[in-house]
């Protein structure tokens, strides 16, 4: 399997966005695939042993890792079908099986509210200002961390009171990487209170090409680098949020407008999903939610028979 990898180069790649993705296949291929069944002969790689791997590699890597991972097995595989190595990939089937499993499990994360992220803003901000700048547009806007890089002091318009975000940026294959969202369209994020003296502070006297926000050695903050920078599980843990992944901090802007009473089809847009059916995974029920459903069930049962 190692020596086949290897072979066949960069072929298992092929209509892989390389600015990105290809990196983290790459990276599943050589750091978690081959070390594991590299050593087996293609054809002797059975479901089996695919199932074995997936199940060591689940408790130690996230979620995104592990389906990089299989990503690259999977294609790997598909180009042994192709030469004739093997008569088909039945680890495609399987490991889509097991990922898709594993990501259907239900999302028990708790959910911060406004006032969880401003603690986590703080405490980033002990470590460096840039930090908490980075939680609070991640909350607040619902954007990504590559939506946040990509972010100029353009983009804020004050008059309307609203964030375009048009690109990502982030480190990549040769450098910087600058492309559209990942929905491939601009949307238009309001201008939430708790951020305005945030975006303020980024934007009073500078020019609108300049980038919105660099981290302190001026390069764009990576969700990996905020991690790292940060401590971000153990800094999570101690202000009673064990678990919570920098990505939950779009979640709970999504949380946030759809439990303030915003149509889910604003809220899609906001978030730039092309389906509605993606926004509703985004969203989780929590106390403010249950509270609110109370407050209009008890103002019902008030109200005239």
């Amino acid at each position: 399997m190692s020596d086949y990898a290897h072979s066949i180069g960069n072929r298992f790649l092929r209509g892989v966005d390389p600015t990105s993705t290809a990196s983290g296949y790459r990276a599943g291929l050589h750091l978690r695939v081959l070390p594991m069944p590299g050593h087996i002969r293609v054809r002797e790689i059975t479901t089996g042993l695919v199932d074995r791997a997936i199940d060591s590699w689940e408790t130690v890597h996230s979620r995104a890792t592990l389906k990089n991972t299989i990503a690259a097995l999977t294609r790997v595989l598909d180009e042994a079908v192709r030469d004739e190595l093997i008569t088909g990939n039945s680890m495609r089937d399987r490991a889509d099986r097991r990922y898709r499993a594993n990501q259907e499990l239900p999302h028990t994360k708790l959910i911060p509210v406004p006032g969880d992220v401003a603690r986590i803003a703080e405490a980033c901000t002990e470590i460096h200002p840039s930090y908490g700048d980075h939680v609070m547009l991640s909350a607040f806007l619902a954007a990504r961390s590559s939506e946040v890089g990509g972010l100029l002091v353009g983009d804020v318009d004050w008059t309307s009171k609203v964030v375009t975000i048009e690109r990502q940026c982030f480190p990549g294959a040769g450098g910087l990487s600058i492309k559209p969202p990942k929905g491939r369209r601009a949307r238009r994020v309001p201008i939430i209170e708790p951020l305005e003296p945030v975006l303020r502070r980024l934007t009073t006297r500078r020019s609108r090409n300049l980038p919105l926000l660099r981290g302190p050695r001026g390069g764009a903050i990576t969700t990996a680098a905020l991690r790292d920078a940060t401590g971000w599980d153990e800094l999570a843990a101690s202000l009673g949020l064990p678990g919570l992944r920098r990505h939950d901090l779009r979640h709970a802007g999504a949380t946030w407008f759809a439990n303030a009473g915003i149509p889910i089809h604003v809220v899609s847009d906001i978030l730039g999903h092309a389906s509605v059916e993606t926004t509703r995974a985004y969203l989780h029920t929590d106390d403010t939610s249950l509270q609110n459903t109370a407050a209009r069930m008890n103002e019902h049962l008030r109200g005239p028979r």
